[in-house]
């Protein structure tokens, strides 16, 4: 049996006894960094350390409080908040009480909350602040399983007998733990592998969200597999600002737990460019809305600067492009990442002009970044390798505990999302849609179980509905959702995703696209354009002063768009070609239902609110 086999099969039954394990093994190594916003509201936050130590004694103090409430083995805590400290001490908090967590996104309406808090049968809901405990105040008529509500931020919120303070909480599991110290360890050594450890509901690109049950094996098993890719070591510091609500954000936690480096959390979206120089991590995971919106940033600071400027950025990107096409060739031939001496003369004078800035402003120790949730489109991701930030692709769904496939560090290919994770199987049907076993996978669908037959078969194969394809050495790579893959009249098949990918990588401007072309005579789309570099264009031509719908509906602005739609159309099959195109009037946001909060197209969603685009596009055309 091989090391990293070992390693896979002797994991512990659960999360919260590996908890345990890191904290026996390093108790005053720095497990976490996080911001502490100064007390006049004035100047930059400053950043606290937490040793396991440090973080376990806050973690027993959680279980015991909610322990304390009546939470029993397998109840649900429910968890409504940003990504914060305090959600990763909960969640541990939870699992630890030998409890399950469900996870809920800030952004998520009272009726939505309610329905996964009724669902779930949760009997705590920790909650962030006022406004998170205000959605389950109006609903609570109809949450007769939910006994307590626990607040991060309880200032100005009045705390009783249904609702307390984190500090409250964690002071009774304190007050618990001196009366009987091993009530935490007892409860922890008493989880079994198939003991439920979180219950994920499913974004839901359609429909209602399904509850997705992950046991603690899942979780101890990623955490294994993790550690077994050598992506990570313990002299790494991770940045996590992805929402921990999703799968993508929670899995991170695992392998930070096994591999013992240290994570700097803070969920705000809008510091992240502030916090990589204070932070300077080594590694960093992200969605591709946040890679295209640096390249467009950079792109749009390179316009600003004047033609000259911009002349030099394009080449330094068409330099990275090359250099990292040639030398991830050389290196799956030969082993080496090799360029021919011209292309490597030029990379070292485009290193110097444009990417060593952009390595600085990612805090200048970043060695690798992982993309995940939808595809990044293969010309964004040449141009940050190239420019010496490598971003692995990796591929996974909630229902097989986010990381199925990842690229290797050295050995990554752009375009694909690499190998599978040691212990994981995968197999393509006959349709082309990934199948995947191993102990990722998940229980099933909370309270669905002909739901969870539809897509789980009973020898352990999960029909995960994407569409790819093997290479012969094993990398992965996704061509579409099956149910996204759509026919034009003509009986010709499109794969939108792949078509909206290839305009992201020709047009700096755009932030959401939306192929269209089911049952229609040729194919079409809706695009929303990124505020901050449109508006910035539009400064430079002659639109200042205007609003951003104004903007998008001038005539200049539309021609600008259709000659990137032309520069795309030149790459495509003639069926596949967009003949039309319309600007949306706003970018999609989630608050509108468009994207979800890990920002997935809702593809049924935006063509019902835009129909009528749609339906102006086609209208005089003979649908054969």
């Amino acid at each position: 049996m091989s090391d990293t086999q070992t390693l896979i099969e002797n994991r512990p039954p659960s999360v919260a006894g590996l908890f345990l394990e890191r904290v026996s093994a390093t108790p005053d190594a720095d497990a976490f960094r996080y911001p502490v916003p100064p007390a006049s509201g004035q100047g930059p936050d400053d950043w606290k350390s937490l040793s396991w130590a440090q973080a376990a004694e806050r973690v027993y103090a959680i279980a015991a409080g909610l322990i304390e409430l009546g939470v029993q083995p397998e109840q649900r805590v429910a968890l409504a908040s940003a990504t914060r400290i305090e959600w990763i001490l909960a969640d541990l908090g939870i699992m630890c009480a030998g409890a399950a967590t469900t996870t809920i996104y800030p952004q998520t309406n009272a009726d939505e909350s309610a329905y996964i808090l009724a669902d779930s049968g949760s009997r705590v809901l920790i909650a962030e602040n006022a406004e998170q405990l205000a959605k389950a105040q109006e609903k609570r008529a109809e949450l007769p399983d939910l006994t307590h509500v626990v607040v991060i931020d309880a200032e100005g919120v009045e705390t009783g007998d249904w609702v307390l303070s984190l500090a409250e909480l964690e002071s009774r599991g304190a007050a618990r733990l001196e009366k009987d110290p091993t009530l935490v360890k007892d409860r922890v050594a008493a989880i079994t592998k198939d003991q439920l450890a979180t219950l994920i509901y499913t974004s839901g690109t359609t429909g209602r969200p399904k509850g997705v049950r992950l046991p603690h094996d899942n979780w101890s098993y990623m955490a294994k597999a993790i550690a077994a890719t050598g992506l990570l070591g313990p002299d790494d510091v991770q940045y996590l600002w992805l929402p921990l609500a999703h799968v993508f954000g929670k899995v991170l936690t695992s392998g930070h737990i096994e591999v013992g480096h240290i994570t700097a959390v803070d969920g705000r979206v809008d510091k992240i460019i502030e916090n990589l120089p204070v932070v300077q991590p080594t590694y960093m995971a992200a969605v591709p809305r946040i890679f295209e919106k640096v390249y467009n940033g950079v792109a749009a600071k390179a316009r600003a600067g004047g033609p000259a400027k911009y002349k030099i950025f394009q080449w330094a990107v068409g330099v990275a492009r090359e250099y990292a096409k040639v030398t991830q060739d050389n290196f799956r031939r030969t082993g080496t990442r090799t360029a021919p001496f011209g292309l490597a003369a030029k990379h070292k004078v485009a290193d110097v002009l444009v990417y060593s800035k952009l390595r600085e402003a990612f805090g200048g120790r970043l060695r690798a970044c992982v993309s995940g949730s939808v595809a990044l489109a293969p010309e964004i991701g040449y141009f940050f390798s190239g420019a010496g930030i490598h971003i692995l692709e990796g591929y996974g769904l909630t229902e097989s505990s986010a990381a199925s496939f990842v690229n290797p560090g050295e050995a990554y290919r752009t375009g694909t999302v690499g190998k599978p994770l040691p212990g994981t199987e995968v197999r393509i049907a006959e349709d082309g849609e990934i199948l995947l076993r191993g102990p990722g996978i998940m229980e099933g669908y909370h309270g669905l179980p002909e739901k969870t037959a539809e897509v789980l078969e009973p020898d352990g194969w999960f029909h995960t509905g994407d569409i790819g394809e093997l290479s012969p050495d094993g990398y992965l790579r996704i061509t579409d959702r099956k149910k996204d893959l759509f026919k034009t009249s003509g009986g010709k098949y499109v794969a939108p995703t792949e078509i909206e990918g290839a305009f992201k990588s020709v047009c700096p401007y755009v932030s959401n696209i939306l192929v269209h072309g089911a049952d229609r005579n040729f194919c079409t789309a809706l695009i929303a354009l990124d505020e901050a570099s449109i508006m910035q264009w539009a400064n430079e031509n002659g639109l200042e002063g205007k609003s951003y719908a104004e903007v998008v509906a001038a005539p200049a602005t539309v021609k600008m768009v259709e000659g990137y739609v032309q520069q795309l159309n030149a790459g495509l099959q003639r069926w596949q070609t967009i003949k039309k195109f319309r600007l949306l009037p706003r970018d999609l946001d989630v608050e509108h239902g468009e994207i979800t909060p890990s920002l997935k197209l809702k593809r049924p969603v935006v063509e019902r609110e835009y129909q009528h685009l749609l339906d102006e596009m086609y209208a005089g055309t003979r649908e054969a």
